[in-house]
């Protein structure tokens, strides 16, 4: 990567906002309507990436080759829809972030696998419009979502940068799968759910930040960002 990133993407749930604790929630309520002890919040962080699919396999053990699925999927997401502003909110250190980025002059959005449905609101109903998002492409923008590059691409494209001055900020191996086919630079979220498989340092981004600020201290932001 030569010169400075012009534009910056986030990924959504486990980057910008903290989204599991509504999300177990869900998963939760269809365990106790079925008579079933909730189970520790735990449990089902390390999982948010996967969203209702991986929800509804921690809560019920049933996955999308089982018979019934593709109904508590959509029980899942309607139980979602009533309550996923009730605990969710934007992780400590992310509007310092943006206001930096700002300050900077570098535009800045969302790509997340999150239908429309969930994340149109949840960003209107947490501000980011007040830090200036400039785009956000949802998991039914483009044909495909994430691994697919096709969603960060046209992130790219509604920030009006090309995609190999952009970088991508995710705690998902499908984030760093899909900044990688997009031709933009990769960083680790570490403080995301990261989900349970291979270890992050095996993912092949670019970079691995511990906290939200770290973004600054990267050779190509900091060239443009001004010290906080």
């Amino acid at each position: 990567m030569k010169g400075a990133w012009r534009g910056v993407l986030f990924d959504l749930d486990g980057t910008l906002i903290d989204s599991a604790p509504d999300l177990a929630g869900a998963g939760n309520e269809m365990r106790i309507a079925r008579g079933l002890e909730p189970l520790a919040y735990e449990a089902f962080r390390p999982m948010v990436g996967s969203g209702a699919r991986g929800m509804v396999g921690i809560a019920l053990g049933v996955g999308p080759t089982d018979d019934g699925y593709d109904a508590l999927r959509t029980e899942f997401l309607d139980r979602y829809a009533v309550r996923m502003t009730s605990a969710t909110c934007v992780f400590a250190d992310i509007p310092p972030l943006l206001a930096q980025l700002r300050a900077a002059g570098l535009p800045w959005g969302i790509v997340t696998n999150k239908a429309m449905r969930f994340a149109e609101p949840l960003v209107a109903a947490l501000g980011f419009g007040d830090h200036g998002v400039a785009a956000l492409v949802c998991g039914d923008t483009t044909p495909h979502a994430k691994p697919h590059p096709a969603p960060l691409l046209e992130g790219a494209r509604r920030l009006g940068i090309e995609p190999g001055a952009c970088v991508y900020i995710g705690d998902d191996l499908r984030d760093v799968q899909a900044g990688r086919a997009a031709g933009m630079a990769t960083v680790i979220a570490a403080w995301g759910y990261l989900g349970v498989g291979d270890p992050i340092e095996t993912w092949g981004a670019d970079h691995v930040i511990g906290a939200p600020l770290d973004l600054l201290d990267l050779p190509s932001i900091g060239s443009r960002a001004p010290n906080p």
